[in-house]
């Protein structure tokens, strides 16, 4: 079994924590506008693309591995964060995008066109009432992004070789060899990894099944 080396191992916690968060983050930011769009406008192409992002959904993440690596090698972001996260987000995009949809389609349109006629503008009826009407989903969308990041290890394994740019699940993996295990470790650094999910969990628990519903709803 390959021993982790001790020292690379806050290194390695926050690698997961920044890859995670960054990869929340960009999922949520690109679809807030896309998921808006494919809820209040038509427009050319709208069910094609409903229905393409929903075939992206049908693939395991195994599968865009070797491609996602031959683009990284080719863009010079092996054993990067910022290759990682873009990685990451060819499912959390999709993902969230179906999730913030769900949760714009509940929202009554009336809310947006009173606040257009006190002369708010369509970002400003966007802003000031829409997304604060929508945050329990937000949250949710968020954290489950954060939560596919934080623990997937097929393509960290396949994209990262250097100890110091690993995430958690590569790290926890290699405690577990073909003939042997230090089980010690293992279950020590489990403990460790689950620390920031419970503290998520912990702080967004209100959000949780407000949050869900909405993004379950069928316009």
């Amino acid at each position: 079994t390959h021993v982790v080396s001790a020292p690379h191992f806050g290194q390695q916690v926050v690698n997961s924590l920044v890859v995670s968060l960054a990869t929340a983050l960009v999922g949520v930011c690109i679809a807030l506008p896309a998921a808006y769009a494919m809820s209040r406008f038509q427009f050319a192409g709208k069910q094609a693309g409903t229905r393409l992002l929903l075939a992206t959904q049908m693939f395991p993440m195994v599968a865009s591995a070797v491609p996602l690596y031959l683009l990284l090698q080719h863009l010079g972001l092996l054993n990067t964060k910022t290759g990682l996260v873009l990685s990451y987000a060819t499912t959390s995009v999709p993902f969230a995008i179906f999730q913030l949809k769900g949760a714009f389609d509940a929202i009554p349109k009336d809310l947006e066109e009173a606040a257009m006629v006190d002369g708010a503008t369509r970002f400003g009826a966007f802003w000031r009432v829409v997304l604060p009407a929508a945050r329990p989903a937000i949250a949710v969308t968020a954290l489950f992004a954060f939560m596919s990041a934080y623990n997937e290890f097929v393509l960290a394994g396949t994209i990262l070789d250097k100890e110091s740019a690993f995430t958690l699940p590569v790290v926890l993996k290699r405690y577990v060899g073909e003939h042997d295990a230090d089980w010690a470790s293992f279950a020590a650094g489990s403990l460790v990894v689950s620390l920031p999910v419970m503290a998520l969990f912990y702080i967004a628990q209100r959000h949780l099944v407000s949050g869900l519903t909405a993004g379950g709803v069928k316009g």
